[in-house]
């Protein structure tokens, strides 16, 4: 039996979110409509989670001495990462400690922290299908694991960032230097290492969104929502949609692989069942055939389209979840989801036209409050619902491009 207290009583249930951006805010929403009381963890005030969080702090979550102060100060119940640069080997600590139960759990969010602890998971332990790839250290490793067999063309990616920073598709040797150089510029911190993938020439790919939850027994369950198809540009999420048609062969598969990740990475300290809560699970798709390509154990940004398809959002799902409650990842409904850029490098932009937006049948908006634009920074969401993905697709994405950040 799941027990909730009151918020700002001393019976609080107590979440503290790693991370405050527009996934996190969603998911802070969900958790105070179930009378968690938040604690909005970000690197910047003013994020848009600390806007609707019980409470804000901001710190360097990469700090390990300012994380433990942190924890040990709040006390929260639960401790959810919500990014990447994280110092996860002290959250580790805490854990092993008793100090703090993390989400999924902290191990997870270590192995997932960066491309090679979960892609020599997935490839070299549970020998899951996967691109080619080697990492490397300099450019000249990266020089020569191309010409050792990767080859051309083929994919560099940081170790750690996030929303495509630093990736970049190799077409040829002229491209090289140009993609080290952009991959260490977008790493979530400097770390001078990168992965090199081999190109895989699939039809599409999918998030395969996958809840581990509590049944009616007590025992671990595993949930899959409809696969979301999605474009990338510049490993950057521009659009996506639900459901994806999947031959299906090749759904049955993209679970398979989703399953065995995602109850790896649910292993709790002693190797029993733990790991509750959202996995957002990347494949690439070719007819019958899957590749994973990564994984990450929170809610997706593609998944923003949970939110105008779905019984319960990706959101709701994750709140649910790591809380021990039921959950239903059903669809409600074929709908899309299409990216609005702030356009400019500016400080506290205004948006013109979301009347307009608005007035696109069967839409909503998400404007995520960031308090500081960037040209190609994400700054909110079209949704749109419809009675099939193609009709959805088209409205999110003319609803988008009706929305027209300025500056004052």
């Amino acid at each position: 039996m799941t027990t909730l207290g009151t918020p700002l009583t001393p019976q609080a249930t107590k979440v503290m979110l790693l991370g405050s951006g527009e996934l996190g805010k969603e998911v802070l929403i969900a958790l105070q409509r179930l009378g968690v009381e938040t604690i909005a963890v970000d690197r910047y005030d003013h994020a848009p989670g600390q806007q609707v969080a019980h409470h804000a702090r901001t710190i360097t979550m990469s700090d390990p001495a300012q994380l433990k102060a942190l924890i040990e100060a709040e006390q929260p119940h639960l401790v959810v990462p919500e990014i990447e640069a994280i110092a996860t080997p002290m959250l580790q600590e805490l854990e092993a400690a008793g100090t703090v139960q993390v989400v999924p759990t902290a191990r997870a969010a270590r192995l997932t922290m960066d491309r090679e602890g979960i892609r020599r998971l997935a490839a070299e332990t549970l020998g899951l299908p996967t691109s080619p790839y080697q990492f490397c250290d300099s450019l000249e490793e990266l020089q020569a694991a191309i010409d050792a067999g990767i080859g051309y063309p083929c994919i560099v990616k940081p170790v750690m960032s996030s929303s495509g920073k630093g990736q970049s598709k190799i077409n040829g040797p002229a491209d090289v230097q140009k993609a080290w150089d952009y991959a260490m510029a977008g790493g979530r911190v400097s770390h001078g290492r990168v992965i090199v993938e081999g190109f895989i020439d699939f039809d599409y790919e999918i998030t395969q969104l996958t809840v581990r939850a509590r049944g009616a027994n007590g025992q671990i369950e595993t949930h899959f929502c409809d696969p979301i198809g999605h474009v990338q540009v510049g490993g950057d999420y521009v659009e996506s949609w639900q459901p994806m048609p999947m031959h299906p062969a090749a759904l049955e598969r993209s679970r398979q692989i989703a399953k065995t990740i995602t109850d790896n990475l649910g292993q709790g300290l002693n190797g029993e069942p733990a790991g509750l809560g959202l996995y957002g699970v990347e494949l690439f798709v070719q007819g019958e055939q899957v590749w994973f390509s990564e994984v990450s154990p929170r809610p997706h940004d593609t998944g923003l389209v949970t939110l105008c398809t779905q019984h319960q959002s990706e959101f709701e799902l994750h709140a649910r979840a790591i809380l021990g409650l039921p959950v239903d990842a059903s669809l409600r409904n074929p709908g899309a989801s299409a990216v609005i850029y702030g356009g400019v490098d500016a400080q506290g932009l205004v948006f013109d036209g979301v009347d307009e937006a608005l007035a696109v049948p069967g839409t909503d908006l998400r404007l995520f409050g960031k308090p500081e634009s960037f040209v190609k920074r994400r700054m909110g969401v079209a949704l749109a619902r419809a009675a099939d993905t193609d009709t959805a697709r088209a409205n999110a994405k003319l609803a988008a491009s009706r929305v027209r950040p300025r500056t004052v």
